[in-house]
């Protein structure tokens, strides 16, 4: 069984691949000046860049869990949410709220993908 482990930092890598599977860990937009809907379109394009990066797109993405710094945000956060997912390729989700690492993150992102 083979595990690889992608911009490891000492204490997390960034993307880890096994059986066919990514994971990436939580991403985030550590930006204060950025609005929830800013923030998950930042969130969302590193998502997206990173699935790409390693052999997977947003069509493949399984399950994601999103992390609400306040879930009264949750509207506005599925608006852009909802424009990005394309019909028929919608993961499992789930959302919560959740105490995040700074003041500035509002929004964080948890991804499982399929390697294409």
């Amino acid at each position: 069984m083979e595990i690889k482990r992608f911009e490891g930092t000492g204490r997390m890598s960034r993307v880890v691949e096994h059986n066919n599977t990514i994971y990436l860990c939580g991403q985030t937009c550590n930006d204060a000046t950025k609005d929830i809907k800013e923030q998950t379109k930042v969130v969302l394009e590193k998502v997206e860049d990173l699935l790409n990066q390693y052999g997977s797109d947003k069509y493949h993405i399984l399950s994601t869990t999103i992390y609400l710094k306040d879930i009264s945000q949750f509207a506005q956060m599925n608006e852009i949410w909802d424009a990005w997912v394309e019909n028929g390729h919608e993961p499992a989700r789930a959302c919560v709220e959740a105490r995040l690492a700074t003041d500035a993150i509002l929004v964080e992102m948890s991804v499982i993908a399929a390697v294409k």
